[in-house]
């Protein structure tokens, strides 16, 4: 498919006009939906051990026809575009709506907001220059220090058109570009082995990713946080004082708060924060947003999947819980507005209420002035996988790179931290906000009910109190 941002309706070969009665006759009578087309071109290059591991190129297409009535929704899909597939999806979904005709949603607002470019990343540079970049990676890192034992580096890319038909007879289109640049090392010393990693990536070719200056940054990233784990001791045990880095770490806030301030898990009462509208959730000076109209970022659509032009929403201001992340059909049945974070991975899935990059504002503290103000503690500076249960929100994560703090220096780095706490209750125990708010390089994807989808996150340096730290010494 050509860079430009060709009609889907189009590209399969549908008449309007019998496409258009077809999404009415499937509609009718529905409080809500939609025909959500989508066409996607992907690859992934790995070249691990010193070799070419993996390359893979795939394209996808089809269709999903959406019905909602009340809090019941009927969804069909096929990866056949052809006008007898989508009439059998209009037969299936009708079932949903029971023999009531419901009133049909007016349609969502439309925008002239344009995040990103419409071309293809997958077409420059060619495949050859690609694996001479893995290869001058790999290179590079094993020149770094002598300790370096293995290198992974991976390129991905992907290049998705989307075209949403309305039963009112709008439609919306969409075309999103996407890249990402990974570097994993491990470095060995004896029987001893630690590992480093980063990445970067957004919305936009692989022209300003693929530069010298950028992969040799990520490759000095990863092997430094590799050698540094290599010294690392192992990780004390207790309830402490945290200080968390700018930027990555607040993968932590997307976990721990961020999915319980999605609109679903609050209409169902679900969320520890069900029912707190209007009340303080957070210490003061905690303001956090959810904002996906950044230009150019992993978490960022010029309109979600639904249509519903994406906004910067703000969840938490100065501590007081004041909004949630809405798509339409939760967004209605709670009396709210949507707020454009209706996302779905693919034409395969229903939207819901996602994150797109969800950070914490800066507050008045320099960095340096919080870790002096920590007796006994740990600095986190870069994080693994980790776990939340909406509904009590209580977490666990895993620092990947993480220091003691020992009368307000930084001392030896530590292996194997675990945080473990409660998302609302830190909120309350948040002491100090840092003046250092950073974005995370473009690497982020969220799961939820088996969907995943690209995001970002973020937040400055934060200083919280009486965390319970999960170590061995």
């Amino acid at each position: 498919m050509a860079n430009a941002p060709t009609s889907l309706i189009d590209r399969a070969g549908l008449d309007r006009a019998r496409l258009n009665k077809i999404v009415g006759r499937g509609l009718d009578g529905a409080d809500d939906g939609e025909l959500y087309l989508e066409y996607r071109q992907s690859e992934a290059l790995v070249f691990d051990n010193g070799r070419l591991k993996q390359a893979t190129y795939d394209t996808s297409q089809g269709f999903g026809l959406r019905a909602v009535k009340d809090e019941a929704v009927g969804y069909a899909h096929a990866s056949d575009v052809s006008e007898d597939a989508i009439g059998r999806a209009a037969d299936a979904v009708r079932a949903v709506k029971g023999g009531y005709s419901g009133r049909y949603a007016g349609p969502p607002a439309r925008t002239n907001a344009r995040l990103y470019g419409d071309d293809n990343p997958l077409g420059s540079p060619a495949f050859d220059a690609k694996v001479r970049l893995l290869e001058a990676i790999d290179a590079y890192a094993r020149g770094k220090d002598p300790r370096v034992r293995q290198v992974t580096a991976s390129l991905a890319a992907s290049w998705q058109a989307i075209e949403i038909v309305r039963a009112d007879g709008e439609t919306y289109r969409d075309v999103r570009p996407l890249v990402r640049v990974n570097v994993s090392v491990v470095a060995g010393d004896g029987d001893r082995q630690e590992s480093g990693s980063h990445g970067y990536g957004g919305r936009e070719g692989y022209e300003r990713f693929v530069v010298t200056d950028d992969w040799q940054d990520a490759v000095d990233q990863a092997v430094r946080q590799a050698l540094v784990n290599l010294q690392s001791v192992a990780a004390p045990a207790g309830e402490m004082d945290v200080v968390l880095g700018p930027g990555w770490p607040g993968v932590m806030l997307h976990e721990a708060v961020g999915h319980g301030l999605e609109g679903d898990f609050n209409r169902k009462k679900t969320s520890a924060f069900a029912g707190l509208m209007g009340q303080r959730v957070a210490a003061a000076g905690v303001t956090i947003v959810d904002d996906g109209t950044i230009a150019g970022r992993r978490g960022s659509l010029s309109i979600d999947d639904e249509g519903t032009p994406t906004n910067r929403t703000v969840l938490i201001e100065d501590g007081i819980l004041v909004g949630y992340m809405q798509d339409r059909q939760n967004a209605r049945l709670m009396g709210m507005r949507p707020t454009g974070n209706g996302r779905r991975e693919s034409f395969a899935h229903v939207p819901m209420p996602r994150m797109t990059n969800t950070y914490m504002l800066a507050g008045r503290h320099e960095p340096g002035e919080i870790l002096a103000s920590v007796r006994n503690g740990i600095y986190a500076v870069h994080f693994g996988g980790g776990q939340v249960d909406i509904t009590s929100g209580k977490y666990v994560f895993e620092c990947t790179e993480a220091y003691r703090i020992e009368n307000g220096k930084l001392g030896a780095p530590i292996k194997g931290a675990m945080l473990i706490g409660n998302g609302p209750t830190d909120l309350h125990r948040i002491a100090m906000v840092g003046n250092d708010l950073a974005l995370d390089p473009g690497i982020g994807t969220c799961g939820k009910n088996g969907q995943g989808v690209p995001v970002g996150v973020g937040q400055p340096t934060l200083r919280i109190d009486r965390i319970t730290v999960g170590g061995t010494a």
